[in-house]
């Protein structure tokens, strides 16, 4: 049998960040809500993977990602939960969601999106005191094995490859309805 080799080199730069994630209930707010660091530091878009920003919240790449492409969309202004923001807080987060999954299909064109929202620890949130979106899109056979056997995920580009697409894509129109 003739093994062909699978290369996700993004993948060893989170196995070694492991050791440097905040402890459970050793986190600070300041340390582990990186969407608020990231939303004060507009500078660092680019190395940040922001590939969208607005007056009010931004759209980024996620780090660790569920699918190629997985994007996430936060407010600036954290809240744990949707109903801490008021309704043009609601609408502002929503009109964001709508903009990510636009820019996913016109940049991607997935057969399909996940759209999602985790409010909480228990629900899966990461950053529980910041409310963010999930918008995963996703392709027929695109879950495979290495999920089930070595507990990782395979991404076939590098993340700052998809954050340029999804820029050039911007530029090109695809955040227009």
């Amino acid at each position: 049998m003739n093994h062909a080799n699978l290369w996700a080199p993004w993948r060893m730069a989170y196995l070694r960040s492991i050791a440097d994630l905040p402890k459970e209930g050793n986190a600070t707010a300041d340390d582990s809500n990186f969407f608020r660091v990231y939303w004060a530091s507009p500078e660092d878009d680019e190395r940040n993977l922001v590939v969208h920003r607005t007056e009010h919240g931004m759209i980024l790449l996620n780090r660790y990602p569920y699918a190629n492409g997985h994007l996430l969309v936060a407010l600036g202004e954290p809240a744990p939960t949707l109903a801490d923001y008021d309704l043009e807080q609601r609408r502002r987060f929503w009109t964001l969601v709508d903009a990510a999954s636009r820019l996913v299909r016109n940049t991607l064109n997935p057969q399909g999106l996940n759209i999602g929202v985790n409010e909480g620890s228990a629900a899966g949130a990461g950053v529980p005191e910041h409310l963010h979106a999930h918008v995963v899109p996703r392709w027929g056979g695109d879950t495979n094995f290495m999920t089930t056997v070595g507990a990782v995920r395979v991404s076939p580009d590098a993340l700052e490859s998809v954050a340029s697409d999804y820029r050039e894509s911007i530029t090109r129109g695809a955040l227009e309805a």
